[in-house]
Formats: C-alpha cells, sequence, structure tokens
C-alpha cells in the first residue's frame, strides 16, 4: 500500500468500479457515473500515475495496478464489487478477477486484450514507434521518462494467457465497438474463453462509453440487471 489513489465517488447502493484507460483518468466516465449513480455507489479510479494519482515507487504495470485496486477495495471496505474496466482498465480488471475471483460479482470488459496481438497493427505500430522514440529521451527528460512509461503498458503487456480466463467466476460482459482498435476475432476469443459470458458489439470505435453513452449505458445495465 505504498500509494493511495484518488477516485471520484457518488450514489449509493451496491459498488460499481469503473476503471479508466491508458493515459486518461476518472473523468472518462463522466457519463457513466452521472447515469449509474442512480442506482449504485460508483466510483471512478484515477490509476497509478493517472490523473490525481500519485505515481509510486512500485512497477508501472498491469499487474501492480490490479494489487493497487485490491488494496483499494480493502481500504474502502469493500468486499465485493462490479467491476467495468476500459481498455488498459478492462486489462487490469481481466487480472484483478483472475487472481481474485471471489472479490467481482458482475465484470464488464470494454476494449480489453489478453496480448498485443489483439490490437490492429494500424494502431500498434505508431505507439511501438512512440514508446522507442521516448525510450531514448527518457534519461533526459521527465515528461519523456513518464511518457515512456504509458506507452510501454501498450507495447509490453498485458500478458494474459487465454487458459487463466477459466479462473474468473464472475458472469461477465465483453463489450466492444464495431470499429474497435481491438480486433472483433480477438474480442469474441476473450468472451469464448470466459465460463459465463455475454457479448455486445456496438456502433462506434474504441470509445462507446464516451462517444455512444447511451447504447453504451443500456447495454451495461441489461446486463448488471439480468
Amino acid at each position: 500500500m505504498d500509494i493511495q489513489l484518488h477516485y471520484l465517488e457518488k450514489g449509493q447502493g451496491e459498488p460499481l468500479i469503473l476503471l479508466h484507460g491508458n493515459g486518461e483518468d476518472g473523468t472518462y466516465f463522466n457519463n457513466q457515473v452521472e447515469y449509474f449513480s442512480r442506482s449504485y455507489r460508483v466510483l471512478a479510479i484515477d490509476t497509478r500515475g493517472h490523473g490525481k494519482s500519485p505515481r509510486g515507487n512500485a512497477p508501472f504495470t498491469i499487474g501492480q495496478f490490479a494489487e493497487d485496486l485490491h488494496d483499494f477495495m480493502d481500504r474502502m471496505a469493500i468486499g465485493k464489487a462490479n467491476i467495468l474496466g476500459f481498455s488498459d482498465g478492462g486489462n487490469i480488471a481481466l487480472v484483478f478477477a483472475i487472481n481474485y475471483p471471489e472479490r467481482v460479482k458482475r465484470l464488464i470488459l470494454n476494449g480489453a486484450n489478453l496480448n498485443t496481438k489483439g490490437v490492429k497493427a494500424s494502431i500498434q505500430i505508431p505507439i511501438v514507434i512512440g514508446y522507442k522514440i521516448a525510450s531514448l529521451f527518457a534519461g533526459k527528460s521527465p515528461d519523456a521518462k513518464q511518457n515512456a512509461e504509458i506507452l510501454g503498458l501498450m507495447v509490453n503487456e498485458p500478458n494474459i494467457k487465454v487458459e487463466e480466463l477459466k479462473k474468473i467466476t464472475a458472469r461477465t460482459l465483453v463489450i466492444a465497438g464495431t470499429k474497435d482498435m481491438i480486433k472483433e476475432k480477438h474480442t469474441r476469443q476473450i468472451y469464448e474463453n470466459l465460463p459465463d459470458a455475454r457479448i455486445a458489439i456496438i456502433s462506434g470505435d474504441h470509445f462507446i462509453a464516451n462517444r455512444n453513452p447511451m447504447a453504451f449505458n443500456q447495454a451495461v445495465e441489461e446486463f448488471l440487471i439480468s
């Protein structure tokens, strides 16, 4: 517990934890916080080194972020929560649900991936180039070092094995956009290998929660109450 994560909280009821994507913060979910706080205790977290959460000294990895979530839930006395993760937040949610299945009631994975092969090449190649450039200057510039860490998450991670998905016990919604940066066959591979899962492909790109919130929220709400 080397850091305390910053978070936004609204509403009462069952906890619904929101995990944003790479380089973002909890405000990405403004449309979800307002909507779901009518029925749930919504907590939108800033991941380590993102938004208003400190970087701390622990490793900057998906695995560490999952441990940070575990510590956060312990600190907030939340035994079990519904967890909605977007992009890298979805990857954090995946690792967390694999390691701590008993802490997850319902799981929503939006634009998650098991490995870098799940990302379309048109997106992944510029990220790799950007990472290499940032890494060259990381020793001379704090901004470049931070950029290298952020991009490094998308170059070196995640590394989740398909068979690990069998450890997840929570009913799961796998949700993505019709023009997502994650390959649809990869999204379907995740869905097909989860023990108890539903899938929803919604009109839009990777950022459907932000750009098509009405359809996104409806699909998530229907899943949560089903």
